[in-house]
């Protein structure tokens, strides 16, 4: 149901969370791995966004706003529930459309529907 590609970029996203020691898969990281989905640049490219600034953005608000578990503290990766959200908004529509897998296009379309998520207005 989910595309090759999209399973990668959320894969991207959960190793970005990791990487970054945050205790919390969110939005903001699914949004940071589809700058590097050529889908994903050229869809947010066309809608206006300016790749470079999106990517400084994000980083600051990683580094602002979620704060790091501590080195040689054990913890466990969890989504939040816009995240859950994102997704299973993406799934119903793509169900709805009769459409066969859920692409990047579709988790984008879901983010900005996340009204209260930093993601939606950056």
């Amino acid at each position: 149901m989910i595309s090759k590609e999209l399973s990668v970029t959320l894969g991207l996203a959960v190793r970005e969370a990791k990487k970054r020691r945050h205790e919390y898969v969110c939005i903001e990281h699914i949004l940071f791995a589809t700058l590097y989905d050529s889908t994903g640049i050229e869809i947010i490219e066309n809608c206006g966004g300016n790749i470079e600034n999106l990517a400084n953005t994000l980083e600051e608000f990683f580094r602002d706003n979620i704060e790091s578990v501590p080195e040689g503290s054990e913890y466990v990766l969890q989504q939040t529930i816009a995240f859950q959200r994102v997704i299973q908004r993406a799934v119903n529509h793509v169900r709805s459309a009769e459409k066969q897998e859920v692409e990047v296009s579709d988790i984008l379309a879901s983010i900005f529907l996340e009204k209260d998520s930093h993601a939606a207005h950056f």
